[in-house]
């Protein structure tokens, strides 16, 4: 399935629908993959930004997010902004069917570690991961620590 044309209009209705359903959402692509919202403040404007990501956990009170955009040229919005201020917010979905609020701290994966994550991320998204190869930047792998 194609991407829609207005990725914008796309996320706020994914944005909306998370949090209406308690962390799920009808849109075929992602109704399986396990979603996080993730609230970065924008770099230019210091506002708050929202976008709908996959994810998977690593281990309690961490989650890894990968920056591909579809393999886009360059890094994602998102990604941009938490570098310039790792300071974010997750809403999760729980085992119980609640979204939670949580604050984090965002960090890029380097070296062994990111060779350990890109691992598990072929495991549990090869597609996501397949996104590597088709650009010639490294797609970050962000890990997101928050306090439960």
């Amino acid at each position: 399935m194609a991407m829609p044309s207005d990725i914008r209009a796309f996320n706020r209705s994914v944005i909306e629908e998370f949090r209406a359903n308690n962390g799920r959402v009808s849109d075929e692509r992602l109704r399986h993959a396990p979603l996080v919202l993730l609230t970065t403040i924008g770099v230019r404007t210091g506002q708050p930004r929202t976008t709908p990501l996959a994810y998977f956990s690593d281990g309690a009170s961490r989650i890894v997010l990968w920056a591909s955009a579809l393999a886009a040229l360059a890094h994602p919005a998102w990604y941009r902004n938490l570098v310039a201020n790792p300071r974010v917010t997750i809403e999760l979905a729980t085992d119980t069917g609640v979204v939670t609020r949580l604050d984090g701290t965002a960090s890029t994966a380097q070296g062994a570690q990111r060779d350990r994550l890109f691992g598990i991320l072929k495991a549990v998204n090869p597609g996501a991961a397949a996104h590597q190869d088709r650009t010639d930047r490294e797609i970050p792998l962000v890990v997101v620590d928050y306090v439960d």
